[in-house]
């Protein structure tokens, strides 16, 4: 903006033709003084402007008939200075740009493709790391980064934030202001799903994020229109086979995990029926001695109720002979 604003002075017309701010600070710093630009600067311009040459023909034209007033040299030497640092500054944001996608489609895959990097990479850094924000609940996610207007609307018993850095994401500034806070806490619980595959799947993939965002994509039309959205077994599933399918396609000589044959000799499929029987197995055992301790508790309590019978039936015999004596001595 400063940029502009200097260097409007001397070629204002300058702004309108090139939108872009980089454009515009290289085609300022290639230009420098509009009076000793001509048609031999077509070129240069053009590769600037993204090989545009309509656009570089309307600078070399807009220069000829600027309406803009000349600087002295000190004031164009500040003006380049400004120009040459907006440039190297947008040029490092770039490459930032780059390393964070390349970082995070090796580390977070899943939360990169739902989210995007930048959202994503703010909540790992929130959280402290991947492991962390993977043990988060999803209402935890959902006002991640909103901490003092939640404790603030704890204290003083208000409302409290419906969201926190994943208001950033491109998903709640297109649902509507009545669905806001439905799709945040969705989203919350997409991207804590994601969050888990990725810290805890032994090879990095994108298809589970993408498969969440498009639910996300669908309970958004859904709460605009109504359309059903796909039932989420079903979209886990389509994922979970193209992984597969990925996984076989670059390695054809790979199995399936039930036909790996571990150092023994043993395949993973016959390691997990037989834990599987190994479980059932424990869970008759339990179940047979509930049952016997069942009818000994029965037993038990049916022996103490004959006992009883019994002694009732001895006292009313004993009360019965005693009523009798009495008779007999009164007659």
């Amino acid at each position: 903006m400063k940029l502009r604003e200097q260097y409007g002075w001397h070629f204002p017309e300058l702004s309108k033709i090139v939108a872009n701010n980089d454009q515009y600070a290289k085609v300022a710093l290639h230009i420098g003084d509009k009076t000793r630009l001509t048609d031999d600067d077509l070129h240069d311009l053009a590769a600037i402007v993204d090989d545009d040459e309509g656009v570089a023909q309307a600078v070399i034209k807009a220069a000829r008939t600027s309406m803009g007033r000349d600087l002295s040299e000190a004031d164009m030497v500040i003006v380049m200075a400004f120009a040459k640092r907006t440039s190297s500054l947008a040029a490092y944001r770039k490459q930032l740009s780059g390393y964070l996608s390349h970082r995070m489609s090796t580390v977070a895959p899943n939360l990169a493709a739902l989210i995007g990097d930048t959202v994503g990479a703010r909540l790992i850094s929130k959280a402290g790391s991947l492991t962390n924000l993977s043990k988060y609940p999803a209402s935890t996610v959902q006002i991640l980064g909103a901490e003092k207007a939640l404790f603030r609307a704890l204290k003083t018993k208000g409302n409290t934030p419906k969201y926190g850095l994943i208001y950033h994401s491109s998903f709640i500034g297109r649902t509507g202001a009545k669905s806001k806070g439905r799709i945040s806490r969705f989203l919350a619980n997409k991207c804590s799903i994601a969050s888990r595959i990725d810290n805890f799947s032994d090879s990095p993939t994108s298809k589970f994020g993408e498969a969440l965002k498009r639910q996300v994509d669908e309970r958004i039309e859904f709460y605009a229109s109504g359309a059903t959205p796909t039932k989420n077994s079903t979209v886990m599933n389509a994922a979970v086979e193209e992984v597969l399918a990925d996984t076989n396609d670059e390695d054809p000589t790979a199995h399936a995990a039930e036909d790996v044959v571990m150092a023994d000799g043993i395949t993973a499929k016959a390691t997990e029926q037989a834990v599987r029987k190994s479980k059932k197995d424990k869970k008759e055992k339990k179940s047979k001695h509930a049952e016997a301790d069942a009818e000994a508790d029965a037993e038990a309590t049916s022996e103490k109720k004959s006992k009883k019978d019994k002694k009732r039936k001895h006292g009313d015999e004993e009360d019965g002979e005693s009523k009798k004596k009495k008779k007999k001595s009164k007659a």
